[in-house]
């Protein structure tokens, strides 16, 4: 396996998505560099209160340790306390517009290592959809553009991806979805180094694609408060998620990474009702009864 391609692979990813969310928003990103005590660093780069993204975080990280944090053990036990080093780029935007989706996308590699043997690697990854006010052709394109970039890896590639993200992103004490999902993965050993790197890189490249044209749709939409409301009621559904479930949250914080990093995924601003109910027949109510339900949007 080499790191080393990996390393700039990923910082070429998140150099060219910034040029291109930069460009659609009007603003520069912010670029902080970060040193991890312990081994390693990344960069940051964010906006806040643009054109369009209330907040616009992509990371990039490579940090590395003397023992594998118990997050990433925690499906290999044989690898507890082993040496490691984890490289990956993260992004979540939030729109300001309640009718662009917030959306998550993330590659990574991790690589373990103990005295005498073989280091062990592996691929993760993924993106995923999450509207407030949602349009069938934008899940719909969004879901397609996740098939495409999975087409040359395998028929059954993007079903597989699909149904594990739709398993991951699901908030089990609210018993529903996050949204309406993409395709995940982890733990990508197989065949070899080079058709999983491949993989990976061909995920990355095609976020753009996946997302772009629907911000473009979108962000002319005139909205008011009501919008805004509820928007910010669904962004406290991507808190607890986030700060519950996330394996990556839990890799970053046990791991020493940076905290302001870690939790740019955040949302700027969240509400939370108690034993709120949408009102029948009204938009809000939609994207629990068509949208927040399994569905083959590719299809």
């Amino acid at each position: 396996m080499d790191a080393t391609a990996v390393k700039q692979c990923f910082l070429e990813l998140q150099q060219t998505i910034v040029v291109r969310l930069a460009a659609a928003d009007g603003r520069a990103f912010r670029r902080d560099e970060w040193t991890r005590p312990q081994g390693g660093g990344g960069i940051t780069q964010l906006i806040e209160e643009g054109g369009v993204f209330e907040r616009a975080g992509v990371n990039f990280s490579h940090v590395h340790g003397a023992s594998l944090p118990p997050s990433a053990s925690a499906a290999r036990p044989e690898l507890a306390g082993c040496s490691f080093q984890a490289l990956g780029v993260s992004l979540v935007l939030h729109p300001r517009n309640p009718y662009i989706p917030t959306v998550h996308m993330n590659v990574r590699c991790l690589v373990a290592e103990k005295p005498g043997a073989s280091p062990v690697w592996w691929f993760g990854g993924g993106m995923d959809l999450t509207p407030y006010y949602p349009f069938a052709e934008d899940a719909r394109h969004f879901h397609r553009a996740c098939r495409d970039a999975l087409e040359p890896f395998g028929a059954d590639c993007y079903s597989r991806y699909k149904k594990w993200c739709d398993d991951y992103f699901y908030l089990k004490h609210r018993a529903e979805p996050r949204g309406v999902g993409g395709i995940f993965f982890d733990d990508l050993n197989e065949p070899d180094f080079a058709t999983c790197f491949a993989l990976v890189q061909r995920v990355g490249e095609r976020f753009l694609p996946a997302y772009v044209p629907i911000l473009e749709r979108r962000q002319r939409m005139v909205y008011g408060e009501r919008e805004r409301a509820f928007q910010a009621y669904r962004r406290g559904r991507y808190v607890e998620f986030n700060l519950v479930y996330d394996r990556g949250t839990l890799f970053g914080l046990q791991s020493g990474g940076r905290t302001e990093s870690i939790l740019m995924s955040l949302p700027p601003r969240v509400e939370w009702r108690y034993d709120w109910k949408p009102e029948p027949g009204s938009p809000e109510e939609k994207l629990y009864t068509d949208f927040l339900v399994p569905k083959n949007w590719a299809d």
